[in-house]
């Protein structure tokens, strides 16, 4: 059979932030030698007008889940087969059926195979659930289905799922547990990186301080240099960080989310406590590290001065990288739930409607108008990557010139600023045509 694979991005446009996508390497490894296969990722290529292919597989996430709907409608043949798996499919199987043939629910290391089976012998099913029981295997990547650099950064997974249970994050509505891989399988994955420069994208990388610890030892001599993300415990603990450092760590992305604890509380960010963050930010630097912050803004413990008081925190901190998102209801998660009762959603599914842009907001905020939110994000985004805001941020902070450390500083800034202007009030998916999604 002749398969193709396709990454979606969320508009018709080259981005200038992809990363590498893990999954492609996944789904190479599971998929039998005998089948053709090739790998499209829209983010960095245009597709093709047709696909010429037997089966033709989207990876979708809520926020491309038009652009998949409206694709699916492009390409599909009566002698094709349209599947689509990804987050978006563990909480809108039925929706995606609409538009779909088959959706995989969960772990590719448990659909994939057998779907492909069952499209050899005719007996294709609608829907393929994975019990997310598999134990995670070493990833043996075949570099040929990479046609892109994605800036020599490899990216890399420990672990799926997260020990934490935020109320506005989507990870357990895949995931309900935590599954690792062994230190000396990472070991094995990185041996045959030829990146020097490694990101994991575990939503954790920590489940616990004795195998933290037992990683950092076992790639420290691999000389690679990498980041993650980590959560405020970690950042709080000395010895976790000065192993990391030597390890090779260069950057962590931390969810500071808020500086309300009213707000904290409503997410159920148990990890954080607003009252200690300045401490947390000065022992990371005391490490070395530079940090890339996250925000959301809009939850019922914030009014109108959170914008003004959390861009200050950024900048007063000399935070290397942010994002400043306003609250998104996503599908599955509390939040959305809350939203639904409360009769607060401005969109019945916003990532179908015709009317949401990227960057505005999807429900009635509490203490301020839709908006204000959708405003307050977009100028502390534009505030803080505005030239005068790099420099400051830059010169601040001795660690920004750091080996390396600069490089990553002015990249990550300029292709941020780069893409807010981009980004900003776009529709999701591009033109719907007559695609009817009622």
């Amino acid at each position: 059979m002749k398969i193709t694979f396709v990454r979606l991005n969320m508009f018709e446009h080259i981005s200038s932030d992809a990363m590498k996508p893990l999954l492609f390497g996944i789904i190479k490894s599971l998929t039998p030698t005998e089948d053709e296969i090739e790998f499209i990722d829209e983010r960095v290529e245009k597709l093709p007008e047709r696909i010429d292919a037997d089966i033709i597989a989207f990876s979708v996430e809520t926020f491309t889940a038009k652009r998949a709907y409206i694709l699916s409608k492009k390409y599909k043949t009566d002698k094709n087969v349209i599947v689509m798996g990804g987050f978006h499919a563990s909480v809108m199987a039925e929706e995606m059926l609409q538009y779909a043939d088959t959706v995989l629910i969960g772990d590719a290391e448990e659909t994939w195979a057998p779907f492909l089976e069952d499209c050899r012998n005719n007996r294709r099913q609608a829907l393929y659930y994975s019990a997310e029981k598999a134990a995670l295997q070493v990833l043996k990547e075949d570099k040929s289905v990479y046609k892109h650099n994605y800036y020599g950064i490899g990216v890399y997974q420990i672990s799926r799922g997260c020990k934490f249970n935020c109320d506005f994050c989507s990870i357990k509505t895949m995931y309900k547990d935590v599954r690792r891989k062994s230190a000396d399988m990472i070991v094995e994955e990185l041996k045959q990186s030829k990146e020097k420069i490694i990101f994991f994208v575990d939503d954790n990388l920590f489940y616990d301080k004795e195998s933290a610890i037992e990683l950092f030892e076992k790639i420290a001599p691999l000389k690679k240099k990498w980041a993650c993300q980590i959560s405020m415990d970690v950042a709080r603990d000395d010895e976790l960080l000065a192993k990391m450092k030597k390890s090779g760590c260069m950057l962590v992305l931390m969810g500071f989310e808020s500086l309300s604890p009213d707000s904290l509380k409503e997410m159920h960010k148990s990890a954080n406590t607003q009252a200690d963050y300045n401490e947390v930010i000065k022992r990371i630097y005391k490490h070395k590290l530079l940090i890339y912050g996250t925000f959301v803004l809009g939850c019922d413990g914030d009014h109108k001065d959170a914008f003004a008081k959390t861009l200050e925190f950024a900048v007063k901190n000399k935070i290397a990288v942010t994002n400043f998102n306003p609250l998104i209801p996503m599908p599955g998660t509390g939040v959305y739930r809350k939203m639904e009762e409360q009769g607060r959603l401005l969109y019945k599914k916003w990532w179908l409607s015709d009317d949401y842009r990227y960057g505005e907001t999807a429900y009635l905020p509490k203490n301020m108008t839709p908006e204000e939110l959708m405003e307050g994000c977009l100028w502390m985004r534009t505030k803080f990557y505005s030239i005068g805001c790099i420099l400051k941020r830059l010169f601040a902070n001795p660690i920004h010139f750091r080996p390396l450390n600069l490089f990553v500083f002015v990249m990550a800034n300029l292709i941020s600023r780069r893409e807010i202007k981009k980004k900003q009030g776009q529709l999701l998916g591009g033109i719907l045509n007559e695609v009817n999604f009622d």
